[in-house]
């Protein structure tokens, strides 16, 4: 593991995590898809993606604590739009991580 330059790290190679919850929300994220879908009776796309982003900085409401805000860009192709945001929806709505982080956690879903 490494810290962040802007943290006060050295800037080397390796990971930090904010980088390790990215992934681990993305990969829980594509679960909870894949079960809604099967729900839903609806082909998920083979190709299903998602770009993952963890940022650090103060708490907003603690002073001199750290929080964290994540933003996922979702890939559905082949979906109808409509269709591909009702299960990103959907899927928010059941997926760990996100009821995890509900309500102290900024998280932003964007459908690419």
């Amino acid at each position: 593991l490494t810290t962040p330059k802007a943290l006060g790290g050295d800037g080397a190679f390796g990971t930090n995590p904010e980088q390790l919850f990215a992934a681990g929300y993305a990969a829980c994220f594509i679960g909870a898809l894949k079960a809604v879908a099967g729900r839903q009776k609806l082909a998920l796309p083979k190709d299903v993606a998602i770009q993952s982003s963890v940022g650090i900085g103060a708490h907003k409401g603690k002073a001199g604590a750290f929080g964290i805000e994540v933003a996922m860009r979702i890939s559905l192709p082949g979906l109808d739009r409509a269709a591909a945001q009702a299960l990103v929806d959907a899927a928010h709505e059941v997926c760990p991580y996100s009821n995890a982080t509900r309500g102290n956690v900024d998280v932003t879903l964007t459908l690419a």
